[in-house]
């Protein structure tokens, strides 16, 4: 039986011309100078696992790892390799390949790919659960006590940069059906993601008043569960088709005039359930109806005219760019147009500010060195530019720097942009008379 490369259009494939534009713009190729570590040499290594000249063993596996999927290359690519499609696959081509697993691996995949993100009630009550242990305190006894020493070595690493789950999931702070104030122009579904629901409900929060502040009609189904880009990422195309099923049945597409996503990982997934589901008869025209309506809040607001607010904050502000934001989704100019539009902003360019953070998805799991590296560099270009609030659109980024931020003693907060529109928005507001109630 064919793995998922044999089964690749080859078009894509061949399509690569070999001619090195994408090399300067990998962190990975960057790293090392390694041919097999760039864009272009991963290209030539899926190729010949098409042709049947290489096995998909662990030198491949290991390869495919080290790529962080942050699709520079795919914005530098002047013949528009899908790099993105092609990544995907080789990652499913290790999974289905029968290598040796430890069994620490498979426990964990089974544990979150298989069961925890395809179940949103399961992924909340282990939520609950880091709650109360954080609420509590007990996080910081455990640590203070020298506990977290019975943990494997990666878990030790990873447990000071648990997410803090926020006191409210997203359906407690937000209404299926939202009115604004005055006449809506537009029916919009908001998209609440997974971590975003557990760790980000703020973020969600914000997303939905600013567009009611911009005459949207906000439809936010309740435990929507992931998108399904975990799965797609991480070589499960199966379970990330099951989850975009379900995602379309839960939110048809034909039912609003945007589908709004506020996280930049997620939204480059969700634009995309056409190629996921291109071999479901059932699902495949309403697949494409979703990708047509799927939008970036940024990307959304300046398309229908965002309402410059009237009050704001002093601030300096400086802009990273989530990886899959800007190279996944294209959407460079908007995050920065809404920043700009807020009044007391000083917006201050970032250095490489589309160069990868480190985050990756899991990548600061598996490849924990890289990741530490590429942070280090991010925190090193944010500090450079004085700013006070470090703005980003993706639960990972927002960890990441957050966490990297933190260790290194650099006073800088991280919110998303439309959290800081979200807030001129309440400044304004706090300025007029008391008006009518907000409708749900």
């Amino acid at each position: 039986m064919s793995g998922p490369l044999q089964q690749l259009d080859y078009s894509d494939l061949q399509q690569c011309m070999h001619c090195g534009m994408c090399l300067p713009t990998c962190p990975t190729f960057d790293a090392t100078k390694r041919e097999r570590h760039g864009p272009r040499g991963r290209i030539a290594l899926m190729r010949a696992v098409a042709d049947g000249d290489l096995v998909a063993g662990r030198e491949f596996a290991d390869e495919m790892s080290y790529c962080l999927g942050c699709l520079a290359c795919q914005t530098a690519c002047p013949a528009g390799v899908d790099y993105a499609g092609l990544f995907e696959a080789a990652r499913a081509e290790v999974e289905q390949s029968g290598l040796p697993q430890t069994p620490a691996r498979v426990l964990w995949r089974a544990l979150t790919l298989r069961f925890l993100f395809m179940r949103p009630w399961a992924l909340r009550i282990v939520a609950r659960v880091l709650r109360i242990y954080q609420k509590t305190g007990l996080d910081g006894w455990v640590r203070r006590l020298g506990l977290t020493r019975v943990l494997p070595a990666d878990l030790q690493r990873l447990e000071p940069q648990t997410p803090r789950i926020s006191a409210c999931f997203s359906d407690e702070c937000i209404a299926e059906e939202e009115l604004p104030e005055g006449p809506a122009r537009y029916r919009v579904a908001l998209l609440t993601g997974c971590v975003q629901d557990i760790a980000f409900s703020n973020i969600n929060r914000d997303t939905a008043d600013v567009l009611l502040a911009n005459g949207c009609r906000v439809h936010t189904p309740a435990a929507q569960g992931c998108c399904g880009s975990l799965h797609g990422h991480n070589g499960e195309p199966g379970l990330a088709a099951e989850l975009a099923r379900r995602m379309l049945d839960r939110m048809p597409p034909e039912n609003y005039d945007a589908i709004i996503t506020n996280a930049g990982g997620c939204g480059a997934h969700l634009r995309h359930y056409s190629r996921v589901l291109a071999g479901d008869a059932e699902y495949a025209a309403r697949a494409a109806e979703w990708d047509r309506k799927v939008r970036d809040i940024h990307e959304w607001l300046v398309e229908i005219g965002c309402r410059k607010p009237a009050a704001g904050e002093e601030a300096v502000v400086t802009y990273h760019e989530s990886c899959h934001l800007a190279h996944g989704q294209k959407v460079v100019k908007q995050p920065r147009e809404i920043l700009k539009s807020i009044p007391g902003v000083r917006l201050v360019e970032l250095a490489e500010s589309s160069w990868c953070c480190g985050s990756a998805g899991v990548y600061s799991i598996t490849q924990p060195e890289q990741s530490g590296a590429l942070l280090k560099r991010k925190v090193g270009h944010i500090a450079a530019t004085g700013a006070r609030f470090l703005a980003t659109s993706n639960p990972g980024c927002h960890l990441q720097v957050a966490n990297g931020l933190r260790a290194a003693g650099v006073p800088v907060d991280v919110v998303q942009p439309v959290t800081l529109l979200a807030r001129a928005y309440r400044a304004e507001r706090a300025e007029k008379p008391v008006g009518a109630e907000r409708k749900h």
